[in-house]
């Protein structure tokens, strides 16, 4: 195998015995995401009163779900109940581009529904107008597009870069490692990284903070009735966000500051976080906290007894 054509994910060695339980783990988790976000997604589909802005981004929100970690589970399940844990170049850099489109898409799937929920608070007359059916499809379009093509050009430039190594100390292939086993100068990588971060993941987070700093603000003005169907409608959204939002700083922070000295097992817990939590939380929350989500999941499960 030549060096720079395989990488070898390290983390899987002699791991003995415990891999069955990671394995059983694994199937577990992923089969709970698949059919926790099916459900949204066929109720959401199915019920043609919830064919609004708000519930169509909570679809995509799940549909995404069902994207990342496609390219996460499968490849985890079968590197831990093989014997050579090498993954081609071609197929690591496909599974870094699904994960961090997964991760970047989820922002900018966030940012909409901050918006969404500021014009519904903030204009309610104008709703209407703003938020129709083509501008929506537009912005979805847009929020899907423009982060996947992002990272579709920075793994064209890293599948560019000669690799000096080829062992990642991941379970899963890792942009800013794959980066940093190259022999040449990384300088327009790293440039590209940062321009990903900052329209992928600071500017959308900038537009969801001061999108619910407006609407805080009207509902501090508002009259008790409307200010509780406001903080029903946004806690969900918030929790999603906070969730979401530290995962992925704990993710970024553990790539990039080498310096931390945490226990192997911890750091590849709180990665991970980002790949699997939200993609659990986020059907939950928004399940149990939207009635007409709940019942119409409620009349599916009843359906197929």
């Amino acid at each position: 195998m030549e060096n720079g054509t395989y990488f070898y994910l390290m983390l899987f060695e002699n791991i003995g015995y415990i891999k069955y339980t990671f394995f059983s783990l694994g199937i577990i988790l992923y089969c709970t995401i698949l059919c926790f976000n099916t459900f949204i997604i066929l109720a959401i589909c199915l019920e043609r009163t919830l064919h609004q802005p708000m519930y169509i981004l909570i679809s995509c929100l799940s549909i995404n779900s069902v994207f990342g970690t496609a390219a996460f589970f499968p490849r985890l399940l079968t590197d831990l109940l093989s014997d050579t844990h090498v993954v081609s170049r071609e197929a690591c850099l496909l599974q870094a581009f699904v994960i961090y489109s997964y991760a970047s898409n989820e922002n900018t799937i966030l940012m909409l529904m901050a918006f969404d929920r500021y014009v519904a608070i903030c204009k309610p007359l104008q709703y209407n107008s703003i938020m129709t059916p083509r501008i929506l499809s537009v912005l979805i379009a847009i929020s899907w597009i423009y982060p996947m093509l992002c990272i579709g050009i920075a793994g064209i430039l890293n599948a560019r870069l000669t690799m000096c190594g080829n062992k990642l100390w991941k379970v899963y292939c890792h942009n800013w490692e794959i980066v940093k086993l190259s022999c040449e100068n990384t300088f327009i990588n790293n440039v590209f990284g940062f321009f990903i971060v900052t329209t992928t993941i600071i500017m959308p987070l900038s537009c969801i903070l001061y999108s619910y700093v407006k609407i805080l603000i009207i509902c501090s003005k508002s009259l008790p009735e409307f200010r509780r169907k406001a903080y029903q409608t946004c806690i969900p959204h918030i929790v999603i966000l906070l969730n979401f939002s530290i995962a992925l700083f704990c993710e970024v922070t553990l790539s990039r500051v080498t310096t931390l000295d945490l226990p192997l097992g911890l750091s590849i817990f709180i990665s991970l976080q980002f790949l699997i939590v939200p993609p659990i939380l986020n059907p939950l929350v928004y399940g149990l906290n939207f009635p007409e989500i709940r019942k119409k999941i409620i009349c599916i499960i009843k359906a197929s007894k």
